[in-house]
């Protein structure tokens, strides 16, 4: 085997530095076994493995190099790689890669440590850590919209997944971040399909309370809600229970709540993203149909399915006709439109906050508890808790320079 060489060039960036350095190399007939760049604050390091034509040429080559480098202010480094350390490294290709991604408000070192000292610990190699957040001013200017920044890092080896989400888990509650840990797959890059619920995770409300309130009946549905959506009463009879309390309400009412609820942080940058990439998108709620159709109107989502409310003479009756969305339906519906749609479940995205998401986030290609009941976290995949919805770009490896 001929001689191998790890050449490191390092110093301000500027153009034309990888074109010169690989010039020179081209010049002596040198194969590139591996390749590598990155840029932080305008400072470049780049590194190339090489595979020199033999050892009366190297020395010339890597002269050669050197003078170069130094005419363009960088530094370089030279260090030999013997045949057992490059046949150690082409074994290692065959290691399955994971993508963590860390999402914050703003980074810390303390972040960077604890979660590298996990991937550390289960001897796990990291290949590559990119910013994927734009840049961070030092002073918080608020016509910029809330902070957010997000790290990914791209690592190797064998992953025990239950362990590290544990761990990870942990780590968010400690520090009031959010982890993501993916299989590296084609999948990831090529996800399709986007589920949303409605009620407190594409709007910062749950309607039925809202409705609730207008009817004078809003503490009793409130506290149905909150004991459903921790799992804790079956879905069907306390959603049966809150709609017969609104008996009586005037159907005007239902314009008045549509207009005044909060859309969540991000939401419309996440679905505009997503429309101009190709992303079919839907609202799988257990709230009401009325209300599904304004947020696909405002939204531009393609799919609505959620509960009709019965509405006899400008009144509600407090019954809802069809088949009522509740977590199984949702996952039924998730799967029926990835079927129409020739849409692998792989390609899914399902994102919700309540115990009857866990069905769809479940099946789905990628999971996402959005804000959710410590529940609904534990037992979802992924969750983001810290930034508005559309952190779910970060997941997908969408830069915030991308600019979509």
């Amino acid at each position: 085997m001929k001689e191998v060489v790890l050449i490191k060039v390092s110093g301000e960036d500027k153009p034309g530095v990888t074109a010169s350095i690989t010039g020179i190399l081209a010049q002596y007939g040198v194969n590139i076994l591996d390749i590598g760049q990155a840029e932080i604050h305008d400072n470049l390091s780049l590194g190339i493995l090489a595979e020199m034509p033999g050892t009366a040429e190297s020395a010339a080559v890597l002269k050669d190099v050197l003078f170069r480098s130094h005419e363009l202010g960088m530094s370089v480094r030279f260090t030999p790689v013997s045949t057992e350390k490059y046949d150690s490294w082409v074994a290692a290709q065959g290691k399955p890669r994971h993508i963590i991604t860390l999402l914050a408000r703003k980074l810390t070192a303390e972040h960077i440590a604890r979660v590298t000292e996990i991937v550390a610990s289960h001897e796990l190699n990291i290949d590559n850590i990119s910013r994927l957040s734009g840049r961070i001013p030092l002073e918080d200017d608020e016509r910029q919209g809330p902070n957010k920044a997000s790290v990914e890092f791209s690592v190797r080896g064998l992953v025990d997944q239950a362990a590290m989400r544990a761990e990870f888990l942990q780590i968010s509650s400690d520090l009031g971040v959010d982890i993501a840990m993916q299989a590296d797959s084609p999948f990831r890059r090529n996800r399709r399909l986007v589920a949303f619920d409605m009620d407190s995770t594409l709007i910062e409300a749950e309607v039925i309370d809202e409705l609730a309130i207008e009817a004078g009946v809003g503490d009793e549905v409130i506290a149905i809600t909150e004991s459903a959506m921790r799992g804790e009463i079956d879905f069907n009879e306390s959603f049966q229970r809150r709609v017969a309390l609104l008996k009586g309400l005037d159907e005007s009412v239902l314009e008045q709540v549509a207009a005044r609820l909060p859309i969540t942080e991000g939401a419309e940058r996440l679905v505009s993203t997503l429309k101009k990439l190709g992303y079919k998108t839907a609202i799988l709620s257990g709230g009401f149909q009325y209300f599904g159709r304004f947020l696909q109107n405002k939204l531009g989502i393609d799919y609505v399915h959620a509960n009709e409310l019965e509405i006899v003479d400008g009144k509600v009756t407090g019954n809802v006709t069809g088949t009522i969305v509740n977590g199984e339906r949702k996952a039924f519906l998730l799967e029926e439109i990835a079927k129409n749609e020739g849409i692998s479940l792989e390609q899914t995205i399902a994102v919700g906050d309540g115990a009857n998401d866990l069905p769809m986030l479940s099946k789905a290609g990628l999971g996402i508890a959005f804000r959710a009941k410590p529940l609904v976290r534990q037992n979802a995949e992924q969750a983001i808790s810290t930034l508005g919805l559309d952190g779910v770009l970060y997941l997908l490896g969408i830069r915030d320079r991308d600019d979509i």
